[in-house]
């Protein structure tokens, strides 16, 4: 509490005694203040960050003008302008046009005649016949739908009078003994689902459509019976993976219905796997249950060499178990800059974080 003046004591002990305790409480209040300071700070940027996170564009890209932090000239690379090109003024920069894009030269051409009608080839002056003088070509890409047919397989039958002898003619060997799949169906199936993301379901709904029924339990069985005979070709390309010196590895969640062991909202993981030369990469999925780090063991038995990830502890077994060089990923550092960018609000003043945003840029 305060003390009044005329309450103080006379003696000059006792008023430094007084005063010791005033400046010992002023200090711990002072260390308190500076704590909640620290404190309020750190809860701001938090609700920066978590707002930003829910109301913010997600892109992580900086301002242009962050370019010049650190007040060093920026040398741009010049451009250069085709003759008669329009340029589009764009707040932060100049692009061309995109335009149309010529068709394919690899793509077959038919060519469709348009003639003039006789009727129209005088002149509207003089009535003279005209002459040809040439001709205006434009192109249109066009599309013949999937033709759709059944191969029937005649086996030529042959027979001895003598009543013991009969030979039929041998089915040429089926990627699928004794499915009505042929070799072109299944190829189309794995296409349109691994490639252009089209489910099996939708898959068995188009093929309902013209009038054939076959259910999505018999397309997956299919496709489960084809990545077995491809089984070389996979085995080939992981021979190519572990030979280069550089791998890049990451495994995202997928969910899978009636896993043995495990419930529907489980989690299981698909690993991927990229690397091999640069002008041939391998890019391979192998799916797991798990994230331990038995699968990257797994996996990269007998890799050496370097091994990019995005910095997750699974790894770090398999890395020291082969003597591997773990290397970092920049998107994944850059994120927490992005995120200390974001957690400081638009009004303070541009730090460290900023700078490593440029930086990273700058790469």
């Amino acid at each position: 509490m305060p003390i009044a003046p005329n309450q103080l004591p006379n003696d000059i002990d006792a008023l430094k005694s007084l005063v010791a305790d005033q400046v010992a409480r002023n200090e711990q209040l002072t260390t308190e203040n500076q704590r909640y300071k620290t404190q309020v700070l750190t809860l701001q940027e938090q609700l920066n960050l978590a707002l930003a996170k829910r109301y913010a564009a997600s892109s992580e890209k900086i301002s242009p003008d962050q370019t010049y932090l650190f007040d060093e000239p920026e040398v741009e690379s010049p451009v250069i302008e085709a003759a008669g090109d329009a340029v589009i003024e764009v707040p932060a920069h100049t692009r061309k046009p995109r335009g149309r894009k010529r068709l394919p030269d690899n793509l077959p051409r038919i060519d469709v005649i348009h003639e003039l009608p006789e009727s129209e080839r005088h002149c509207d002056h003089d009535g003279q016949r005209l002459t040809e003088i040439g001709e205006v070509t434009s192109e249109q890409l066009d599309i013949i739908p999937a033709t759709i047919q059944v191969i029937r397989h005649i086996r030529k039958k042959y027979a001895c009078s003598c009543g013991h002898c009969i030979k039929t003619a041998p089915l040429p060997a089926q990627p699928i003994p004794k499915s009505m799949a042929s070799p072109g169906l299944l190829a189309h199936i794995a296409v349109s689902k691994y490639q252009d993301a089209l489910p099996l379901y939708r898959q068995e709904t188009i093929l309902q459509r013209i009038g054939v029924d076959i259910p999505r339990a018999t397309l997956a069985n299919w496709m489960i019976q084809a990545g077995n005979l491809i089984q070389p070709v996979i085995n080939l390309l992981r021979d190519r993976l572990l030979a280069y010196d550089i791998l890049q590895m990451d495994e995202t969640t997928v969910q899978v219905l009636n896993e043995q062991g495990k419930t529907a909202q489980s989690k299981s993981y698909l690993w991927l796997q990229r690397g091999g030369p640069p002008d041939q990469p391998v890019v391979l999925y192998d799916y797991d249950p798990g994230r331990g780090a038995k699968v990257p063991m797994r996996l990269l038995a007998g890799f050496t060499g370097c091994l990019q990830t995005d910095g997750y502890d699974g790894y770090n077994a398999v890395v020291a178990a082969n003597g591997l060089t773990h290397v970092g990923c920049m998107a994944h550092a850059r994120r927490k800059f992005s995120e200390a960018v974001k957690a400081q609000g638009k009004n303070k003043k541009k730090g460290k974080a900023h700078q490593g945003l440029v930086l990273i840029q700058k790469l």
